[in-house]
């Protein structure tokens, strides 16, 4: 299977709208490969000729590797808008140890992913529309479609400044109230601080028509704990301090995390939110290829 190019290392190239572009077009060249294998996969940009479809619409590079009519779907209207909505509260800078330092912390990790994934969905013809939120700011873009609003929504993803904490829902109605109901929802968060109203955000975005995904950012520190010695602690976003014995606390601080995630998974499936886990120390293929199977459903 094809593995993306590491998007830590991209990153230091500092062009949002470069990497992403490099990062899913590796993708759908991965995706591309899957299907000439013959292994069943699906790509959602594509779809099965059937009898009417204009000659046009099938890709005859694809037939020439598979031997199989596809339609190129990313020609094709769609009705459907895909919203990222960004935690940039102050917890979302968390780092981690085994990124390259100074170029990788939550927040970079959701703004490279928001962009890749906003790619793929303009070339399929979505509206695609972005709402950052922190306690100084809700940052929107209205949702549309093409590739030169694309290039407008990274330029703002690119800005989006951290804040100190999630917002109250009742500072973002006006903003929220923007948020189209047929389509998809994409909360990317950690969901520390104010998860309640982080999950009410998401729960006044539901409805028959929308599917809304909550994706927990988290590192490889979090689930290792793979530190040695005295470590130093400092919470972003209430600035409290403790220092602690890596050996003494690490059992502890596992199943503490482990009660979490199962909690904060039963809490959204409860209410019919999705919850998927997305560690900013792997590539984005396994996100990306759960984004387009949720944004085919929506069809």
């Amino acid at each position: 299977m094809h593995t993306l190019i590491n998007p830590a290392l991209l990153a230091q190239l500092k062009d949002l709208p470069l990497v992403a572009k490099t990062v899913a077009q590796g993708f759908l060249y991965g995706m591309h490969t899957s299907i000439q294998r013959g292994n069943g996969m699906e790509f959602s940009q594509y779809r099965a000729y059937e009898p009417g479809d204009p000659l046009s619409t099938i890709d005859w590079k694809l037939f020439a590797r598979s031997d199989r009519y596809f339609v190129r779907e990313a020609e094709r209207e769609s009705n459907i808008q895909v919203w990222f909505l960004i935690d940039a509260s102050a917890s979302m800078l968390q780092q981690s140890s085994t990124s390259l330092k100074g170029a990788w912390h939550k927040l970079d990790y959701a703004k490279h992913l928001v962009a890749t994934m906003s790619y793929l969905a303009q070339k399929q013809g979505d509206s695609v529309g972005l709402l950052g939120l922190s306690s100084d700011a809700a940052e929107l873009v209205p949702a549309h479609s093409g590739y030169q609003h694309w290039q407008k929504a990274v330029l703002h993803l690119a800005r989006l400044q951290p804040g100190t904490v999630f917002p109250s829902i009742d500072k973002i109605q006006q903003q929220l109230a923007k948020v189209r109901e047929h389509g998809v929802v994409i909360m990317l968060s950690d969901f520390y601080a104010n998860q309640d109203e982080i999950v009410g955000t998401l729960q006044q975005l539901q409805s028959p028509k929308t599917d809304v995904i909550g994706m927990q950012i988290i590192s490889q520190d979090e689930l290792s704990f793979a530190y040695k010695g005295r470590v130093h602690f400092e919470d972003r976003e209430t600035k409290q301090r403790v220092t602690l014995s890596a050996d003494a606390a690490k059992q502890a601080y596992l199943e503490n995390f482990s009660n979490f995630n199962l909690g904060l998974h039963n809490r959204l499936q409860s209410i019919g939110i999705n919850h998927h886990q997305v560690n900013i120390d792997e590539p984005m293929d396994k996100t990306l290829r759960q984004f387009l199977k949720v944004r085919a459903k929506s069809l």
